[in-house]
């Protein structure tokens, strides 16, 4: 994942990539461009013709572009394919396999399983091993992949405690790795009823990627950020906050094409993206005045929403809401 691991000004994104020397990894940076510019078609395109790489970390790089973008598009026997491959890679990685590509296979691994909600695969458990071999910028991505996984663990303040301790150490910036981080950090005082300070990451994560804009982590995140997007973008941002719901849609459409089935828990997938963000909240213990305060609506309107919420989901109490949300 070149571009992961570049760091750049904000708003020199493809100028990054036009430096970079080596035409092959020129190619995979440029379609990790595409991809975070919720580009998909264009990032599968440049991603599947590196699938079978002899190079191992350009291999999985493809693969997991190739893997996510499909998600997007709704090519869940491609995204399964990808995924396939990753793992058949990883298994395939002996100690005579140099310590960085390693490092880099378990990250990679770990990470596609994590932002899927889907059980880790057998030996990349020893990601914390590994971790300190990666370079800079990928080594960031990491812990954010570490800190998400604490949040789907409900360790809430370990993941905000690994993000701004990944933030606070970074050198230089790193575009990619730093928005996401700043993501989980918002999801993680979210889910502590903390918006001031979610608001706070939330803002930094836009203002890095804006400039180029990586727009396809705020569409990725928008289920877990439990209604920052609205409380926060769409105001200021209305064109932007558009094609974020749009990417939502999409993105979360194939994302519960792999997940539902392979995990057996059943996240609903015919509600609106307000529907949606006001049952989560719902659902972790927030009340009516509460989110009315925080998606800046009115009480009735909140109730109204739950009401349509429990209505799709043939419920007739929020305490059965969970069953239907992202943990």
């Amino acid at each position: 994942m070149p571009l992961i691991n570049t760091p750049y000004r904000p708003g020199e994104a493809l100028t990054s990539v036009e430096k970079i020397k080596d035409e092959a990894t020129r190619n995979i940076a440029l379609a990790e461009y595409y991809y975070f510019s919720g580009q998909s078609a264009k990032a599968s395109d440049i991603a599947e013709e590196y699938l079978t790489h002899s190079d191992i970390a350009l291999r999985l790089s493809a693969c997991w572009l190739y893997a996510y973008a499909n998600l997007a598009l709704d090519r869940i026997p491609r995204t399964r394919q990808a995924m396939a491959q990753v793992r058949a890679t990883v298994k395939a990685v002996g100690q005579d396999t140099p310590a960085l590509y390693q490092a880099f296979a378990i990250c990679i691994a770990t990470g596609a399983s994590v932002l899927l909600h889907l059980p880790l695969p057998e030996n990349t458990s020893i990601l914390k091993k590994y971790v300190h071999l990666l370079p800079p910028g990928l080594k960031l991505f990491a812990l954010y992949v570490e800190a998400h996984h604490s949040y789907l663990n409900e360790k809430y303040g370990v993941s905000i405690g690994i993000a701004e301790t990944a933030l606070a150490l970074e050198t230089e910036l790193y575009p990619i790795p730093s928005v996401y981080l700043h993501l989980v950090s918002a999801m993680g005082y979210i889910n502590l009823k903390q918006p001031e300070q979610a608001k706070e990451h939330l803002l930094e994560a836009w203002k890095i990627a804006q400039p180029d804009d990586m727009i396809e982590p705020f569409g990725e995140h928008h289920g877990l950020l439990g209604g920052m997007l609205e409380a926060v973008i769409k105001k200021d941002y209305p064109n932007d906050f558009k094609r974020m719901i749009e990417i939502t849609y999409s993105f979360s459409a194939g994302w519960r094409k792999i997940h539902n089935p392979d995990t057996g828990h059943f996240v609903a997938d015919d509600l609106t993206t307000t529907e949606f963000t006001v049952a989560m909240l719902a659902a972790r213990g927030w009340s009516n005045k509460e989110i009315s305060a925080h998606l800046a609506v009115s009480t009735n309107t909140v109730k109204m929403h739950i009401l349509a919420v429990l209505q799709k989901l043939g419920i007739s109490q929020c305490k059965d809401l969970p069953q239907f949300m992202f943990k």
